[in-house]
């Protein structure tokens, strides 16, 4: 390959065909409406599987015979295609966010440049050589194409396709392809997207065996009338061959609605090379997202012929527009509940499966996502038919992104060149003449991250040309004006467009009387532990009429799957291959862990876009308040399951027929629970409805939850003594050395008199606290509190700046006070970091009362110049291995914080300990439980300690110390301790995402602020009495203390 086709961005490609709709052409009619994409075809060679491949250290290098029919590779090894060669053991994978991984020169790139040779070899019969294509449909690098020896041609736009005539080139019997792929050219300085640099044939490549007259190009446009009913289809064929007048040929449209009733449309003949269909279709279902009706289109030629060729492509009938400053959908508003999404799988890198992919479409539609934005490429063709076929809106991206310009002071270079017109708008016209038969795709992005220039503009001309039907989105030219002041009234994009935009500035973007919507392209960083803040951007897209949603960042980690030395597996990120530069693990930021597992943030998303909200519950009626936020489904879709429990057991329940309510509209549902609620108000009541399909789909059964609702009602709790429950014999107060010890028949109780705190509590003959209960400041920072080379967002610096990561305590005071069966330990003491004159002042109050029950208040009073916020106010101390099995009552069964924590109801819960840790790829603060009233935390016999307090608690148990998750850059280098860790905390810092974009809303700050806090410990054994029981009973008793 010559360096000067290396370094243009318009390499020859005298055989590359026309850009044309995504379809696959069959030999018979029941062929095509199988719907078995290109593997059902008969018209169709399939090229996956092994072929030969050697990867070359730059173009220079490949042999000049490697082209020839007669080179011998026989000592070349074998890759699987599709794949990619990192993925297969060929180089290695690079990971860079912004900054191009070599010197930025245009159209230069470096003379080392990976450069993999692939040969195959194909049979095709004498009846196969008629009109013969080669279709790539994604070679990631610049790759100049052989068949036979001969030239064909270069392809390029890595994630766009290429497709070449062969026709002249190849024979019956074997033929020799062979493909040379660079990974660094001219069009790498267009292609720097958030990802993996990965190179070679990722995407599906085959040959196409036409007929000598075939359907070139089929165009669709299926629109729905301002009825809401008339379908207006208009179909353009274009015809590859010779056609002659005195032979005309006959072309056949025909329409099969769902359910397989078909209706020819329109036999035509035809002389020439294109021909067009319009039809009104009375009384069609419209497609949207929430009714994905399809109907197929049987395009024939030559249809009763030997020589027919037949497409199928699926129709759906619907109207965008822009108008009354919002995006509708068939004149419904709608709001985009969506997510980005990378092609990425662990083990594949790019070449991702259709069970991948049909995975992937499925998930989103169960946890309530309507939207995708191809972040930032088109996707594989048979993702857009999962899309229609499910119901997914897709914003159709460009491949196209030059971030890197940022870091040198021009980011617009490329982007205001117009010498680079023609390589912009040609990766924006094959996208869209490849993807615009498809219902699910409302929008055109013209790339993204790219400055902004003239051939931005010269884009949206373009699309507006080939598709006057759908709005041209581009983020950078909203962040533009908006950084230069302008008067956003001059916009030539239809939509504005920002991302990570705080809730107090979209708000006032929303406020503004603008003609035109506003999303977030991108929002909710979801890396690591989070998003924070999800309920309130949702709340406000409801609030606004021109917000009408965004797409989460994004949809899953790009962990790749790698091992250590000793064969332990774990998800590899920037650097670990050593590559350099990286951006270490600023690659992990999605909703799905990268072995395709739900994060807690994809449970946090899927409850904040629910598509029933739940307004006001009045507990003496039962009736509740929803808000149908479905946009064109009623709510007698869904059914209503409730369940009425106090903390043991479910005293009522069953299911609920619901009215229908009408999109976007307010309705009531009666739930049959006033009277249990009125007859048990010295129970602590859980109300629960989730809201689930009535009938089964493609993407969920029957009674799969969509939404949910839970209502907590306190009790009105009757007098008790513990001793009722706990009778004990003695009670023996023993000072031994620098320890009082506390006893009774079978609990202890051991408080330093040195240090002024609990050391070591035991219960029948097992001690469960080993260490001494301290109290903590410091958490694991989150991705979010500590983004990778992003310092200057960093909360977990300023806590550092401030040493709030190395507090000690000093002692000032400690007396006790005893009294009959009371000890009261009363200790002053402050907490302060090395070198700082800032510090927490601290004041305890412990209360030893006879049957085991321990009272701990602690007040607490900042001094001096403080941090303005604090990870987390906590007690921290070690409990023995034996006490496994932790049980609570309050938010769960997942991991919750006080940003995070709508998706986990109030209910009782029962884990094993282990189960509790979240495992991120990046080790950091994880498995909080928030809004917790009681904790239990036993061994095999059931017997340990309960904990509880007037207020809500936090709790973690972990094998894993704050000091390892903050060393440790991986799983595999955490070291489970001889202990569990086990944190009972007043409050946290929220979680926000700060790791690219806001950090947590004031109101989920944690404040540097006085603060006061109760909470109790007491002996349990199950046998005896039950969490609930024991519940009631001390938080009665603390009325007396």
């Amino acid at each position: 390959m010559e360096q000067k086709y290396v370094e243009s961005f318009y390499p020859p490609s005298d055989y590359r065909l026309p850009p044309r709709a995504f379809f696959i052409p069959h030999s018979t009619e029941r062929e095509a409406l199988a719907r078995g994409f290109y593997r059902a075809s008969t018209q169709v060679l399939p090229l996956e599987g092994k072929w030969k491949f050697r990867l070359f250290d730059n173009p220079r290098a490949v042999p000049t015979d490697v082209t020839w029919i007669d080179f011998d590779d026989s000592s070349w090894e074998e890759i699987h295609v599709p794949s990619n060669w990192q993925m297969e053991g060929y180089g290695r994978p690079h990971y860079t966010n912004v900054m191009y991984p070599f010197p930025v020169d245009p159209p230069r790139v470096p003379s080392e440049n990976p450069t993999g040779c692939y040969r195959t070899k194909f049979f095709l019969t004498h009846h196969d050589v008629g009109r013969v294509h080669l279709r790539f449909e994604g070679v990631d690098g610049l790759y100049q194409v052989y068949v036979n020896g001969h030239d064909i041609g270069f392809g390029y736009g890595s994630r766009l396709p290429s497709e070449f005539d062969i026709t002249d080139f190849v024979h019956a019997g074997d033929n020799v392809l062979v493909v040379v792929v660079c990974q660094w050219s001219a069009q790498s300085y267009l292609e720097d997207q958030d990802m993996w640099w990965l190179s070679g044939i990722f995407r599906d490549v085959y040959i196409l065996k036409r007929p000598q007259i075939y359907l070139s190009d089929v165009r669709v446009r299926a629109l729905l009338g301002t009825d809401g009913r008339t379908g207006c289809l208009h179909v353009e064929v274009e015809i590859g061959g010779i056609l002659s007048r005195d032979k005309p040929v006959p072309l056949r449209f025909k329409l099969i609605d769902s359910i397989g009733d078909s209706e020819i449309l329109e036999n035509t003949m035809l002389s020439d090379g294109f021909a067009t269909y319009e039809a009104e279709i009375p009384n069609v279902r419209p497609w949207t997202a929430e009714t994905p009706n399809l109907y197929t289109l049987l395009v024939s030629i030559d249809p009763d012929s030997l020589y027919a060729e037949h497409v199928a492509l699926q129709v759906g009938f619907r109207r965008i527009e822009i108008a009354d400053g919002q995006l509708k959908i068939n004149g419904v508003p709608i709001v985009l509940k969506g997510v980005n999404r990378h092609e990425h799988d662990a083990r594949l890198g790019r070449a991702l499966t259709l069970d991948v992919m049909i995975r992937d479409v499925q998930m989103m539609k169960q946890n309530n996502i309507n939207a995708v934005r191809t972040s930032h490429y088109p996707h594989h063709p048979v993702f857009y038919d999962l899309c229609d076929r499910y119901g997914l809106y897709v914003l159709d991206e460009a491949d196209l992104e030059c971030h890197g310009f940022a870091l040198t002071g021009n980011w617009d270079r490329l982007s205001d060149d117009p010498q680079l017109e023609q390589a912009y708008v040609d990766r924006l016209e094959r996208m869209i003449c490849r993807d615009r038969n498809h219902a699910c795709v409302i929008m055109w992005s013209l790339g993204n991250e790219s400055g902004y220039g003239r051939n931005h503009r010269a884009m949206a001309e373009r699309a507006r040309a080939i598709d006057p039907t759908r709005p041209v989105h581009y983020e950078g030219e909203t962040r533009r004006l908006l950084e230069l002041g302008s008067d956003l009234q001059h916009a030539v994009m239809d939509v504005y467009s920002t991302m990570y935009t705080s809730v107090d500035e979209l708000s006032r973007l929303g406020e503004l009387e603008l003609p035109k919507p506003h999303i977030l392209c991108e929002f909710a960083h979801a890396m690591g532990n989070g998003p924070g803040g999800l309920k309130e951007y949702v709340e406000l897209f409801y609030q606004q009429r021109r917000l009408q949603g965004g797409f989460v960042w994004e949809w899953i980690d790009h962990g790749i799957l790698a091992y250590t030395s000793d064969g332990r597996p774990y998800f590899a990120y920037g650097g670990d291959f050593g590559d350099v530069p990286n951006d270490l693990n600023f690659v992990i930021d999605g909703l799905l862990f990268p072995d395709r597992t739900p994060s807690p943030g994809l449970f946090e998303y899927k409850k904040a876009i629910e598509p029933v909200r739940v307004l006001e519950f009045d507990r003496s009626s039962g009736i509740i308040k929803v808000q149908n936020r479905y946009d064109f489904l009623c709510l007698d879709c869904l059914v209503a399951e409730w369940s009425l429990q106090d903390e043991q057991s479910v005293l009522a329940g069953g299911i609920l027929e619901l009215e229908p309510v009408p999109p976007r509209s307010i309705g009531q549902i009666r739930v049959p629970c006033a009277e249990i609620l009125n007859r048990h108000r010295d129970r602590c009541l859980t109300l629960t409805v989730r809201f689930l399909l009535r009938h089964p789909t493609d993407y969920a059964p029957a009674f799969h939850e969509v939404a949910s609702f839970c209502e907590y009602v306190e009790r009105s709790c009757q007098n008790a003594s513990i001793d009722i429950y706990r009778p004990v014999t003695r009670f023996e107060i023993v000072e031994k050395g620098s320890s009082l010890c506390i006893y009774d028949d079978s609990f202890s109780v051991e408080f330093d008199l040195l240090r002024g705190r609990i050391s070591g509590v035991g219960y029948r003959g097992s001690q469960i606290i080993m260490s001494p209960l301290s109290m903590s400041f410091w958490r694991a920072p989150t991705d979010n509190d500590d983004p990778p080379n992003r310092e200057m967002f960093s909360v977990a610096k300023v806590w550092r700046d401030y040493g709030v990561d190395r507090l000690s305590e000093s002692v000032s005071n400690i007396e006790i006070k005893k009294h009959d069966n009371v000890v009261r330990a009363l200790v002053e003491s402050r907490v302060a970091p090395a070198g700082l004159s800032w510090g927490m002042a601290l004041q305890y109050e412990y209360i030893f009362l006879r049957g085991g029950l321990v009272m701990v208040r602690i007040c607490g009073k900042p001094e001096g110049a403080y941090p303005p916020t604090l990870p987390r106010i906590g007690l921290l101390t070690t409990i023995h291995l034996d006490f496994e099995y932790v049980s609570w009552f309050g938010r769960g069964p997942g991991e919750s914080y006080r940003d995070s924590k709508e998706s986990q109801l109030i209910g009782r819960y029962r884990r094993l300990a282990d189960e509790l840790y979240t495992p991120y790829v990046y080790p950091q603060e994880n498995g909080n439980r928030t809004d917790v009233y009681w904790i239990s935390i036993t061994n095999k016999y059931m017997e340990g300690l309960f904990i509880t307090g007037p207020q809500p608690l936090n709790f973690q148990v972990s094998r894993f110390s704050v000091e390892d998750l903050e060393r440790a850059r991986h799983p595999y280098e955490l070291e489970e301790s001889p202990w569990r860790y086990l944190r009972i905390d007043f409050s946290h810092h929220g979680l926000g995402s700060a790791s690219c974009g806001p950090g947590p809303l004031p109101e989920h700050q944690l404040r540097t602020e006085p603060f006061e806090w109760t909470l109790c410990f007491a002996p349990l054994a199950r046998h005896e009495i039950d969490e609930s029981i024991l519940h009631q009973v001390v938080t009665e008793r603390l009325k007396f203390i």
